[in-house]
């Protein structure tokens, strides 16, 4: 039995219970829940191996919503504008036929630039040069902003140099000084030296398997099988970038703070930044009413060009969606492979944060997150 600490207001003893589970029925290794509702929390749960109240962890690709968030808090600053081309702040951008690609394409995955023709190194991908440089002179793989396909690891470099480009700062050193001070967020693009021992290592973990009659193993569709198992298909190229892959319990990769995949936080803290989007949290508001809107406007629909099934994405939020579910029709936020979710539900008041150090065979949609989403959902 896993020792489940922390807190649940009255009413939301189900998500403990479903937190209790993950760890006996669903494989969970070590984890944490925090739930806010109307800028307050109402759960904060921990629980599992070598997990104190304070921990931390790699969120990989649930990193995606908080660096969006810099972008959005630029434009609402009149310092960037989503509308204009890549190109009129990074001029080095515009070759290879990129001179229509829209600040908005890349926050909406439309921007055909998911791949590398030739991969990047660790090295390379981490020194902040050769994955911007690497982009300038790539050649679109569709047509920019006709279609939308994943840009599960190019989004770091695509948002990072834009950022640099208009405020001088690296996307993850002006997310600490803007947003992550105002809110005393333990959320960190790219990791201080001095907080590296809250965070354990990443481990794969085997799902097990339900019991006889008690559920359905997910079979993958063959197309998406497929899509996986072929070196020369967009998905495994996309998720090939840096060849061979980086070491994410390695100190220079979390410090690196790469903004698709390399953000290290606690689930207190991504539940409180997406409260935080909806609605104050002591005293702080992060979006106006317009930006919160355009965040979570549907941009992209339909077929994946790289995940392969059907997605939804708002301006750098993936929204509710088979695909990806969360709590409701008008949720938006950010899976990462593997186990972490986080989102925020404007209509029921909620910032939602999970985050584990035991990855499992999942892309958008984890039965361990899923579970506690099921529960919060029936506590409101």
């Amino acid at each position: 039995m896993v020792d489940v600490q922390g807190t649940v207001a009255d009413g939301f003893e189900p998500v403990r219970d479903a937190f209790a589970e993950n760890f006996t029925r669903r494989g969970d290794r070590g984890a944490a829940v925090t739930v806010y509702r109307d800028g307050r929390p109402v759960v904060d749960l921990w629980g599992g191996t070598d997990w104190r109240r304070d921990s931390a962890q790699i969120i990989r690709s649930a990193t995606k919503g908080p660096a969006a968030a810099v972008l959005h808090l630029l434009q609402q600053r009149g310092v960037l504008d989503l509308d204009a081309p890549v190109g009129t702040y990074w001029p080095e951008f515009k070759a290879a036929g990129k001179e229509r690609v829209l600040v908005r394409h890349l926050l909406t995955h439309r921007a055909g630039l998911p791949v590398l023709d030739v991969p990047l190194s660790p090295a390379q991908a981490l020194d902040g040069v050769s994955g911007p440089a690497a982009l300038a002179a790539q050649a679109p793989v569709w047509e920019p902003g006709t279609a939308h396909g994943y840009h599960a690891m190019t989004f770091s470099w695509l948002l990072d140099e834009l950022v640099r480009r208009v405020t001088g700062q690296r996307l993850g050193e002006w997310f600490a000084d803007e947003v992550a001070a105002p809110l005393g967020l333990d959320l960190w693009l790219g990791l201080p030296p001095e907080q590296a021992h809250r965070v354990g290592p990443l481990a794969e973990v085997a799902a097990p398997e339900p019991p006889a009659g008690q559920g359905l193993r997910v079979r993958v569709k063959p197309e998406v099988a497929a899509a996986y198992g072929d070196p020369d298909s967009l998905t495994r190229r996309a998720f090939s970038v840096i060849d061979p892959a980086p070491d994410e319990n390695a100190p220079e990769y979390r410090a690196a703070g790469l903004p698709a995949s390399g953000g290290v936080a606690t689930a207190r803290a991504l539940a409180r930044f997406y409260a935080a989007l909806i609605g104050e949290v002591d005293g702080v508001r992060l979006y106006v009413p317009a930006t919160l809107t355009a965040a979570r406007s549907e941009e992209s629909a339909g077929p994946d060009r790289v995940l392969v099934v059907s997605t939804r994405f708002g301006l750098g939020y993936m929204l509710h969606s088979p695909a990806s579910p969360m709590l409701g029709p008008g949720s938006f936020g950010h899976p990462g492979r593997g186990g972490s979710l986080a989102f925020a539900d404007p209509e029921a008041g909620v910032g939602f944060g999970y985050v584990t150090s035991g990855l499992q065979k999942s892309v958008t949609s984890d039965p361990r997150a899923q579970a506690l989403v099921r529960a919060v959902r029936g506590c409101l």
